[in-house]
């Protein structure tokens, strides 16, 4: 085997040039300056600057912020429009983003740490507006859960899952996280939930975008959530805690109330309770019942039957039991949210020491990710080898990953690509 080589700058990662192009046009630099504001001038970057670079490592396959040091600082030089900093630098700014962490005592005596970044969360929501990701006006579903990120940082606490690390509360919209509130590892869900969603939800009021569906798990089954979610959206579909009460009422749905249906692959059968009073017993809700037949055919201990039940509670009167199931199944979506961050955007590598830094790297890595939403979906919707639903690796692999160099012809600066595939309906 023969080789040779060539001192000739080329950049593996030409097709970010694209991406960095895209931001420019829409304007993303500007809105991030103009949010939170200029630095001190002896510091040399802007915030926006420190954003686009830490956005650029997880566009180029790395996965924390010292790759820009060892593995892609000369490669971004190369892009147009790419200041590129340090990753001291980045963490720095990622600190100088970040809010006090409050601390709260619980009625049994326990210490609580929550950390509430406003500004961070408002430019995460200014950025889907100004996309026009967040823009219809019918009112859209709101997710809520708590998603623990295991953590050995200096100030995680031990969580439910028997391990250290941090349990944020994340609010979404489809595929786009719209909030997220700190929360160290031994603050279970259920504690302090309204005061966290009440926080989203005036967030989202004013950037003007309605919630008209909230959907949560059995850690929002609580009264004054409940009382919260029915004033601030039209309707909501909570999954409902078991109780003797419960269980009395659903031991009163007869044989003939159970319907039979299939929702993918899952056979089961659904009925309702129409006046369902939990909590103080003064607001009537519906309750929507779903069983599955037991695989092992063990006797559920409150019905006696071997049967899995499940319900949700709900104030929609208007669809159907199937589809209020079919409707709450659909979280599902959201969960896979939360994989992305952890293997994509750098949830699983949290890269700083303290509750408050590390919500505000979320926060800054949940506005990467829907960024990197947007580019994908107008980029697809020109190039016929692009799919909106590709996961980060592919489109690094299939986009990102072409070489380049900027040559000069013609009195103009070119980008050279090295490929057979048409980059050019990207050009306008």
């Amino acid at each position: 085997m023969k080789i040779t080589t060539s001192e000739s700058k080329v950049n593996p990662f030409g097709g970010f040039n694209f991406c960095i192009d895209l931001l420019e046009k829409e304007g993303i630099p500007r809105l991030i300056d103009q949010h939170l504001g200029k630095r001190v001038l002896y510091t040399g970057f802007d915030y926006s600057q420190i954003l686009l670079n830490q956005l650029a490592i997880y566009f180029t396959g790395g996965d924390c912020a010292e790759d820009i040091n060892d593995h892609l600082r000369s490669h971004l030089q190369q892009v147009k429009g790419m200041c590129v900093c340090s990753s001291d630098t980045i963490l720095r700014g990622i600190k100088e983003l970040s809010t006090p962490v409050d601390s709260l005592i619980s009625p049994t005596g326990v210490a609580h740490q929550f950390n509430i970044n406003f500004p961070v969360n408002a430019l995460l929501l200014k950025t889907l507006k100004h996309t026009g990701q967040l823009n219809s006006k019918e009112g859209y579903t709101l997710d809520y859960d708590n998603q623990v990120i295991a953590t050995e940082k200096y100030d995680a606490k031990r969580t439910y899952k028997q391990c250290e690390g941090y349990q944020p509360g994340v609010a979404s919209i489809g595929e786009h996280i719209v909030y997220i509130e700190g929360r160290n590892g031994n603050s279970q869900a259920k504690y302090q939930q309204k005061q966290t969603l009440g926080r989203a939800l005036e967030l989202l009021a004013k950037q003007r975008i309605s919630v008209r569906r909230f959907r949560a798990d059995s850690a929002s089954y609580q009264q004054d959530v409940v009382e919260l979610v029915s004033e601030e959206s039209e309707l909501f579909y909570i999954r409902a805690m078991r109780s003797a009460n419960m269980e009395q009422q659903i031991g009163t749905i007869t044989a003939e109330d159970w319907k039979k249906v299939r929702l993918g692959i899952q056979e089961m059968e659904v009925a309702q309770i129409a006046d369902y009073r939990p909590f103080d017993g003064k607001t009537s809700y519906r309750l929507v019942v779903s069983r599955i037949k037991r695989k092992d055919k063990q006797s559920d201990i409150f019905s006696g039957q071997a049967y899995t039940y499940r319900a949700i509670l709900t104030n929609d009167q208007a669809w159907d039991d199937e589809q209020v199931v079919a409707f709450y199944n659909g979280r599902g979506k959201a969960e896979k949210t939360f994989d992305c961050m952890n293997n994509d955007f750098g949830w699983a590598k949290l890269p700083c020491s303290f509750l408050g830094e590390n919500t505000a790297f979320m926060i800054l890595t949940a506005l990467y990710a829907n960024l990197y939403r947007f580019i994908l979906s107008k980029f697809a919707e020109k190039l016929d080898w692009l799919q909106s639903n590709f996961r980060i690796k592919k489109f690094i692999f299939r986009f990102i990953t072409v070489a380049a160099k900027w040559i000069k012809t013609g009195r103009q600066e070119v980008l050279k690509l090295y490929t057979q595939k048409d980059y050019s309906p990207l050009v306008t």
